[in-house]
């Protein structure tokens, strides 16, 4: 399994993802999972995939040559496509032809065609966008709304997202964000694991110097991993214990209400005990 998020922000795009494969217990394997395309001074695109390796990484080889006929002389490709919504476009074909070829066999096989991709970035001549991508090719976009998207095991790193993010959120903050729901998720669910490959691009530059792989030996990733559990801890320290009989305090547990009764089954000297 894997965890890859993607935020997309008004100052930039947050891109982070595991490294962790695994076929059964004892076939724990290291992959990247993020592959970056770049056109110095016109496009700078970034994937994240989960799923089934050997589709992502088919998808990853086709989408370098993947052409789409688009009616004109020179078909469709991610290295000449003029929006990103085109650029997604072709990814989707790619992840099409990877199932008209590999589908059938895998199907004969009891294997679903389990793969999706977050595809996010920045093309000359228009804002930066991200992609959800799909096993069927077909794909949604990160909109003001909704400024994030999570492929694999999500749901462990999903609440500080929801907490924290806007659009408005600064890149830095958005990346510790990202960090502590990575730390969240390899807290509590051991196939997803170290290193981690993680990319902040500013918009209009069309490049990005901040890319970095972390490892259990990088400085700022243990202190997230430290200070996050022991912040929580304090958090969850300093909230009052239940008062079952209210006592002093605002919060009472047991407080009047008309709206549930507990079931009760209420037995006399003559009912009969089973």
């Amino acid at each position: 399994m894997t965890y890859c998020v993607g935020i997309r922000l008004e100052a930039g795009l947050v891109f982070l993802s595991d490294s962790r494969t695994n076929a059964g217990m004892d076939q724990i394997s290291t992959f990247r999972k993020m592959m970056i395309y770049e056109k110095p001074g016109d496009r700078f695109m970034v994937m994240l995939s989960a799923g089934n390796l050997s589709i992502s990484q088919s998808v990853r080889e086709i989408l370098q040559v993947e052409k789409l006929d688009n009616g004109s002389d020179e078909p469709l490709t991610i290295w000449n496509a003029p929006s990103m919504f085109d650029a997604a476009r072709v990814l989707g074909a790619a992840v099409r032809r990877v199932y008209q070829q590999d589908g059938p066999s895998l199907k004969s096989a009891g294997i679903d065609f389990n793969a999706s991709m977050i595809f996010g970035g920045q093309i000359r001549g228009e804002a930066m966008r991200m992609f959800l991508v799909y096993s069927a090719g077909n794909f949604i976009e990160a909109t003001r709304e909704t400024c994030f998207f999570q492929v694999g095991e999500s749901k462990y790193g999903k609440p500080i997202l929801d907490r924290v993010l806007t659009p408005h959120t600064p890149l830095d903050e958005a990346a510790k964000c990202a960090l502590v729901s990575m730390d969240s998720t390899l807290k509590s669910n051991l196939s997803v694991g170290l290193p981690l490959d993680l990319l902040v691009y500013r918009e209009g530059e069309f490049r990005s110097d901040e890319v970095v792989c972390i490892d259990e030996h990088n400085p700022y990733f243990h202190m997230i991993r430290s200070t996050w559990g022991q912040r929580l801890r304090e958090v969850f320290e300093g909230i009052d214990s239940p008062r079952w009989d209210g006592g002093d305090t605002r919060h009472a547990l047991m407080a009047p209400s008309e709206r549930f009764e507990p079931m009760r089954k209420i037995t006399t000297p003559g009912d009969r005990i089973v």
